[in-house]
């Protein structure tokens, strides 16, 4: 019974912080939303700020094992993978519920670089770098950490855009940036290989 009511004030704080904001969301509302008493809050959390870390915590399990899964799920190479991140942002970004990424919201509202808000969101963006870097790896391209770095750029700039502007084309636009970088990173590792057939022959 005492996780159930510790998970169910987490999903709710979760629900209600990505949809309004930290900051304006109180605790008081999701007392409210989640039908739990104060005493009961502060039995599992001795602050708020240490809910909205149970929550980002909760946030950061569910976007990466989505994220992956789907990814793993619709490419069958490296590349393909890589392709798939932003087909499934490109659904994401269309959903009715969709207000920009939450770990991004994070940092603006918790600007402080030590801060622990700020620092949850920073770990995981960090994370999900690591696996997009380990499928750049497997591509054997000369660069890449530099590819890496190119890719994760067009994605983050891809979820502000969508939630900003919100066109129906961001994800779509971005994946074809996303190809571009590959292909090319691939021809010139294959280039590279070549001449190196010719000159040991």
């Amino acid at each position: 019974m005492a996780s159930k009511l510790r998970d169910k004030l987490v999903d709710t704080a979760l629900k209600l912080f990505y949809d309004q904001g930290f900051h304006v969301v109180s605790v008081d509302t999701i007392l409210a939303e989640a039908g739990i008493s104060k005493p009961t809050l502060y039995k599992y959390f001795r602050s708020k700020n240490e809910l909205i870390l149970a929550a980002l915590r909760r946030r950061d399990e569910q976007s990466r094992n989505w994220l992956m899964r789907e990814m793993e799920r619709r490419g069958s190479t490296p590349r393909d993978q890589l392709l798939a991140l932003f087909d499934t942002l490109g659904e994401f970004f269309l959903t009715e519920d969709f207000r920009g990424c939450m770990f991004i919201n994070a940092t603006v509202e918790f600007p402080q670089l030590d801060d622990p808000i700020h620092q949850a969101a920073t770990e995981h963006k960090r994370i999900f770098g690591r696996h997009v870097g380990d499928l750049v790896d497997k591509l054997e391209v000369l660069t890449p950490n530099e590819l890496t770095e190119q890719l994760l750029i067009l994605m983050e700039g891809a979820v502000i855009t969508a939630h900003v502007s919100q066109p129906k084309s961001t994800a779509q636009q971005a994946r074809r940036s996303a190809e571009i970088m590959i292909d090319h990173a691939l021809q010139e590792a294959q280039a590279q290989r070549t001449t190196q057939q010719h000159a040991s022959s």
